[in-house]
């Protein structure tokens, strides 16, 4: 029997952090065994913010050696960069032919791109759950893991999906949001407002490139207070926030020690900051050291998404086939 298909994307933009592997890459580590995966590396989506030419490829190059450090095996799964799919905006623009700009422009994300940038309303940033809607259905995928934020768009999808094969005959799959075993992790901010965010505040997020000393600067900076004054008191919550990180990557015995420090006042934030510190460099460090070690040997990170390429291109050719002769623009078989 075949597996199932999932097929998810990073955009190449920024670093991945603490809350991206906790939310996402340990997922997909764990997918790819279980499922037919296609992961890629959203460059075309990247460009609706017009990242500097010459930063276009260290960016991709990094997202993919940061994806094999945490764990992904570019031997088990499709790995590759958006861009190599000419298949893909060939199938964003038929469904482009099934969106409708009212219905765009409603899309919560793309109304707040043109709050913060007014200047930048480009077709790109309209279109982008189309664009996203490609890439998930030129693999038929019918699971992509993504996070709450990005739900409004898989439901686009579903519609899009729908609207193409009542159209032009049954060929999509309708996907959904998936979440592999567990319930989604959210990775607090270090300052207690949110999530930890690659554009948001970058000295309370933990990035993977981070080095040993930056991420001890930055926990021993994370929000802490004077302490409970009653025992067994219940935890503000950005204390719950510095015990929720601690649970990521501390050992049980850590945790209790802490926990039991807490409910019988007797706890010291700067010890408990100090060994949240060291457990997180002592997890953060070896992704970063494979990162740093596959980003030097660009032959590697080049056979890597042409190899990807070449799968998700088998994949892609078969679909678009069947997209052409569905809709009536096959004309020599």
């Amino acid at each position: 029997m075949s597996k199932e298909i999932v097929v998810s994307g990073i955009r190449s933009t920024g670093y991945l952090h603490l809350g991206n592997y906790f939310g996402a890459m340990r997922n997909y580590v764990k997918m790819q065994d279980d499922y037919n995966c296609y992961f890629f590396v959203a460059d075309y989506h990247s460009l609706t913010t017009h990242p500097d030419p010459k930063d276009l490829r260290a960016n991709v190059y990094r997202v993919v050696a940061e994806n094999v450090a945490c764990g992904l095996d570019p031997n088990k799964v499709a790995l590759y960069a958006q861009s190599d799919i000419p298949e893909i905006p060939e199938l964003y623009l038929m469904l482009n032919m099934l969106a409708y700009k009212g219905e765009l422009e409603k899309v919560p994300t793309f109304k707040d791109k043109v709050r913060l940038n007014p200047d930048n309303v480009n077709a790109g940033l309209l279109t982008y759950p189309v664009l996203m809607t490609a890439d998930i259905l030129i693999h038929k995928a019918a699971h992509v893991p993504v996070g709450k934020d990005q739900e409004q768009h898989i439901e686009m999808a579903r519609n899009f999906a729908q609207r193409f094969n009542h159209r032009y005959g049954d060929l999509f799959p309708e996907p959904f949001p998936f979440n592999f075993g567990d319930t989604l992790v959210k990775v607090p901010s270090l300052d207690g407002n949110g999530k930890m965010s690659k554009s948001e505040n970058l000295n309370a997020t933990l990035f993977l490139a981070d080095d040993d000393d930056t991420i001890r600067k930055k926990v021993m900076k994370a929000k802490t207070d004077s302490g409970p004054t009653e025992m067994n008191s219940e935890m503000p919550e950005y204390i719950q926030n510095v015990f929720q990180l601690l649970n990521l990557v501390s050992s049980k015995e850590t945790i209790d020690t802490f926990t039991n420090t807490y409910n019988d006042c007797t706890i010291r934030y700067g010890d408990l900051k100090k060994q949240l510190a060291e457990d997180m460099v002592a997890f953060i460090a070896p992704i970063r050291e494979r990162a740093q070690a596959l980003q030097a040997d660009e032959s590697q990170i080049q056979k890597i998404l042409k190899e990807g390429a070449e799968k998700a291109r088998e994949s892609a050719a078969k679909t678009i086939a069947e997209a052409r002769k569905a809709i009536g623009i096959s004309y020599y078989g």
